[in-house]
């Protein structure tokens, strides 16, 4: 997996973290090229290949018609936030060979509705909603694995979801016994700090909970998904595998 330790000269460019652009000027087409130079400059910075890192386009608030001029400009992914939300839109969508994703904090009362929803939901917590997951994918008869993501809590704030380091190995052995899950990796949402370079040591962390965790497991957990508009460079930069974008491909969200 990458290693990336130290503070290079690449990295201080990066120093500061900037706040994500006001992209409502541009299209979603010219947003993308603009995200695009970034991920591949962020990817040869670490040594990595830009095709290691999938954009998900962060829909959240934005309507049907501005997912699908993303799926136009070439997103494939796309996260949404909140069950009903999706609900009320998916069928503006209806002919896209995207993956959908739940990128959202899920409640448990939701989550036979998601798991029918979305093809990935990255931000589980609890096990008794993993079983809620596991249930209602066999309740509904859908063949194959609903892939899901571990939310880490990476910081002590309590109105963070996620889950603490120090309790994740246990619930991930309970996880990989779901037979309609498949455990491909962590999540985490880091502080907003005023500067990237002070996120750094968070997504640090979670790589190496990762790498931590897939060697007590015996098994690879490949996707790191770390980093939003205004940090994921250094998020790649440490070893994200997706970076969530919203505002910088979109625009500001629209107010709900």
């Amino acid at each position: 997996m990458i290693g990336i330790s130290g503070r290079t000269a690449a990295e201080r460019q990066s120093n500061r973290r900037q706040p994500a652009p006001q992209c409502r000027a541009y299209s979603v087409r010219e947003n993308l090229l603009r995200i695009q130079e970034r991920i591949a400059g962020a990817a040869s910075r670490a040594g990595r290949r830009v095709e290691e890192i999938t954009l998900i386009g962060v829909s959240k608030t934005h309507p049907a018609s501005a997912i699908r001029e993303a799926y136009d400009a070439g997103v494939r992914h796309f996260g949404e936030n909140r069950v009903q939300e999706w609900e009320g839109k998916r069928s503006g969508t209806d002919g896209l060979a995207a993956t959908w994703h739940l990128v959202g904090h899920l409640q448990k009362n939701k989550g036979a509705r998601a798991a029918k929803l979305f093809h990935c939901i990255d931000s589980v917590d609890d096990y008794a909603l993993a079983q809620r997951l596991d249930r209602a994918r066999a309740e509904a008869g859908l063949a194959g694995k609903l892939r899901v993501l571990i939310e880490v809590r990476m910081a002590q704030e309590e109105t963070k979801s996620g889950v603490g380091v120090g309790e994740l190995e246990a619930l991930a052995e309970k996880f990989v016994e779901l037979p309609r899950l498949e455990l491909a990796g962590l999540m985490c949402i880091p502080p907003f700090l005023e500067k990237a370079e002070q996120v750094r040591p968070h997504f640090r962390r979670l790589r190496e909970s990762r790498d931590n965790l897939a060697q007590k497991l015996g098994r690879a957990l490949p996707v790191l998904s770390m980093g939003m508009s205004n940090d994921f460079e250094v998020a790649i930069e440490e070893g994200a595998t997706e970076v969530r974008i919203g505002t910088s491909l979109f625009g500001p969200r629209n107010a709900k």
